[in-house]
């Protein structure tokens, strides 16, 4: 592929199978890691990343190419094998995969790389998402997007090159499937992140913050509890979301 494109514009999209269920690893990468074969599997997936990083060094081609590596989704909380956790953890953050409104399942990192263009070591605090890749790669390319609908993503490099401070999204909607599930809204003038939650999944059993007895947390149906008036959380001072607000802690 390199060796084809090297001298003239290329788009790489690597889907990488690891740290998802079945955990499929290498022998070379089993009993690797000490967290099992969930950190096996990270283990190989950062040494393939590290091949492909190699490649683009190796080529000279690293000045003059944008890298950004994310998740699409949280840990899989329900994965497990006996008392095994095979699908990852998410930290202070409350739920995980396939559930379309807790943080655990949506707020995840992302990196990006481009030596002499982009100053290394910086960290961006702001609400972003994967549909913003679309518009970033337009805009890199020389292109302009659609002007004929509504495009939901935003270009990154204001963001990232410290042209702007705030992240052009005022809202993002998390739908788990087809349903609404909350809607997280970052007050511009003041930097405070507040999210509504119109729909949760019922946890099983209640305190583990996950579907263990499902497997996997539903959309809708009898496994999931509707609010009404929503549930509301300040992300900004509570990203745990342990404490709902109500018109009595919060009159705004």
């Amino acid at each position: 592929f390199y060796f084809r494109n090297k001298n003239r514009p290329f788009l790489l999209f690597v889907s990488l199978l690891h740290v998802h269920t079945p955990l499929i690893t290498t022998e070379k990468f089993q009993g690797r890691s000490r967290h099992g074969l969930y950190g096996d599997n990270v283990e190989e997936m950062d040494w393939m990343v590290g091949k492909l990083l190699d490649v683009i060094d190796k080529e000279d081609l690293k000045n003059t190419t944008f890298i950004y590596f994310a998740s699409d989704h949280g840990g899989f909380l329900e994965a497990h094998r006996g008392n095994s956790q095979l699908g990852g953890w998410n930290g202070i953050y409350k739920g995980g995969k396939g559930m379309g409104g807790w943080e655990g399942g949506i707020h995840v990192p992302g990196i990006v790389r481009w030596p002499g263009v982009l100053p290394a070591g910086t960290v961006v605090d702001e609400p972003t998402s994967l549909m913003d890749i679309y518009p970033t790669v337009v805009q890199l390319a020389g292109g302009t997007v659609p002007q004929d609908r509504v495009v939901d993503g935003h270009t990154l490099l204001p963001l990232l090159q410290g042209t702007e401070q705030h992240s052009r999204h005022e809202f993002l909607f998390h739908y788990c499937g087809a349903f609404l599930h909350a809607v997280r809204w970052h007050q511009k003038d003041s930097g405070t992140i507040w999210k509504a939650h119109y729909a949760t999944p019922v946890f099983q059993p209640e305190a583990s913050g996950a579907c263990f007895k499902r497997g996997i947390c539903p959309c809708f149906g009898d496994g999931v509890a509707h609010h009404d008036p929503p549930l509301l959380f300040k992300l900004s001072q509570d990203p745990s979301e342990a404490n709902p607000l109500s018109a009595d802690t919060e009159p705004l």
